[in-house]
């Protein structure tokens, strides 16, 4: 087998393992899925009459349709969590050191990690979703092609936010630490547009909420689904994903190369 072929199979190896504890012990990717159900819930059926007359809307179907798109992303958010807590808790029982030994593709442990994050942000996505249509949120103005483009927004931001979450779990000196590390993945959405418009917060707030990787998702992800002007925040969205794709691999590599255990 070739080099490539090897690295693929040690790769789908990992995988497997990575969804089999997810399958085993679901009840840390549940608890993390309940944080963006309860805010869906929560500022649809408490705030929303009082939100949407805020934005400009008629009713309560007016501010589901604006903050399905930030829940959407913070659900990605709050599901990476995971992958730190796996990393890291493969780090300090010594698995990691196990694998090291073995004959495999050392890339592979955290590729495994990193694609099995992924599917289940994406099947968290899909649930929250599946939660406001049966609310009320509804997508009639997008094309079929904007909605690739908004499953492929979703798939690189999870992608981007895992990278950076395994750099955190290898980083961390245990699974309590990396989960604590990791919570500024869920902080960061209640600061951003995800649930009013930057241009009603403070002027000493906005820069906050403007310069961070979720505002200029949501923005994006919020065009794609309901027909809104997008402006440059597409290419700011995509330039955010990449750079954190990027500082998180290398971080990870890095520390996956460099920890002794």
């Amino acid at each position: 087998m070739s080099s490539l072929s090897l690295a693929a199979r040690d790769t789908s190896t990992m995988l497997r393992r990575n969804l089999l504890h997810a399958r085993r012990y679901p009840s840390l990717t549940l608890n993390l899925l309940l944080t963006p159900i309860m805010l869906l819930l929560l500022f649809v059926y408490i705030f929303g009459d009082t939100m949407s007359a805020g934005i400009g809307g008629g009713d309560r179907s007016a501010y589901i349709a604006y903050l399905v798109p930030g829940l959407l992303l913070m659900t990605v958010g709050s599901t990476v969590i995971g992958a730190a807590v796996a990393v890291s808790t493969d780090m300090n029982e010594g698995i990691i050191a196990r694998f090291r030994t073995m004959a495999i593709h050392r890339g592979s442990v955290i590729i495994g990690h990193v694609v099995g994050s992924v599917l289940q942000s994406i099947a968290s996505v899909v649930l929250v979703g599946a939660v406001a249509v049966a609310i009320g949120f509804r997508s009639t103005d997008a094309t079929a092609l904007e909605w690739l483009a908004a499953f492929g927004l979703l798939t690189l931001f999870a992608l981007a936010l895992t990278w950076i979450a395994v750099g955190m779990g290898m980083a961390s000196p245990n699974a309590e630490a990396a989960a604590n590390s990791a919570q500024p993945l869920i902080l960061l959405p209640l600061i951003s547009s995800a649930f009013v418009p930057v241009d009603s917060m403070p002027g000493w707030f906005r820069p906050i909420a403007e310069y961070q990787p979720f505002t200029p998702a949501i923005e994006t992800l919020r065009g794609l689904l309901l027909g809104t002007e997008i402006g440059h925040n597409g290419w700011l969205a995509i330039a955010w994903c990449l750079g954190l794709a990027v500082l998180g691999y290398f971080w990870s590599a890095s520390k996956f190369n460099s920890d002794p255990k």
